[in-house]
């Protein structure tokens, strides 16, 4: 649906607040890797257009952004190894800051204000 039809997403962003806050919920590491990446292409999906689906997202970053707050810091400590893993993008720190940084780039001019409410550690992709 997000990439043959694109504009008919934002008509149903209300209703999939509810599904992604339970999914979030669940704190399950799997589920949450995959609810980030299928948010990401939800924001991304109307790139030719003016971002109105990110911009729909932000009042509802209340229900989505506290669960990311708590793994925001989980990032994998491997020393001096290297991840081959990162090609996956399963690291859920790095996915979460990922996520934000979309969510900053299509969300408007109140995005960060509202994110930086939520997760207080987040540092502008924009601004910086």
């Amino acid at each position: 649906m997000m990439h043959m039809g694109p504009s008919k997403v934002l008509p149903v962003i209300p209703q999939l607040i509810i599904p992604i806050k339970t999914a979030l919920n669940t704190r399950n590491r799997i589920v949450i890797v995959k609810v980030l990446k299928v948010l990401q292409a939800l924001v991304k999906c109307d790139q030719d257009e003016q971002n109105l689906v990110g911009q729909a997202l932000v009042p509802y970053y209340r229900q989505i952004l506290p669960v990311l707050n708590i793994f925001i810091r989980k990032n994998d400590n491997l020393g001096d190894r290297i991840d081959f893993g990162q090609k996956k993008r399963g690291n859920l720190g790095d996915l979460i800051m990922e996520t934000l940084e979309e969510f900053e780039v299509h969300g408007g001019e109140d995005a960060f204000i509202n994110i930086k409410y939520l997760v207080p550690v987040y540092q502008s992709a924009i601004l910086n």
